[in-house]
């Protein structure tokens, strides 16, 4: 297992600094959580890194939590995001918040939204098929 010192140093081997943040939680817990952070917001995984931090983003936006927003923000630029998709990206974290409180204001059955999404995507495909 590793150590709270040897976490430490390969936090800082990878990312040039310790966050403030990190040192705040439980030594034993930091042990754990960082292996996972470093793989999938840092490491090589099966969703594109640029994907990755748009997609955080967009859940940061939605929780409003501006550290998460900045974090992803900068990650994703890093990672090649242009300003076009940030723009586009902040339309569709609106969009999707505002068309689920449209639906949930509405007590919209669940079942019948169900039917509703398979009737649509049958279609979608059969259209995406005939190009």
């Amino acid at each position: 297992m590793t150590s709270y010192e040897e976490t430490i140093k390969d936090i800082e081997n990878t990312m040039g600094t310790v966050p403030g943040f990190m040192r705040g939680i439980p030594p034993d817990v930091l042990v754990h959580e960082w292996p996972v952070f470093k793989k999938y917001n840092l490491g090589e995984t099966k969703i594109p890194a640029k994907y990755k931090d748009l997609i955080g983003l967009a859940v940061a936006a939605a929780i409003k939590c501006p550290y998460c927003q900045l974090f992803h923000k900068e990650a994703a630029k890093m990672s090649g995001a242009t300003d076009e998709e940030l723009a586009e990206l902040a339309y569709l974290a609106k969009d999707t918040a505002g068309w689920s409180a449209a639906i949930h204001a509405q007590h919209y059955n669940y079942e019948t939204f169900e039917k509703e999404v398979s009737r649509m995507k049958e279609y979608l495909k059969a259209k995406m098929a005939e190009k």
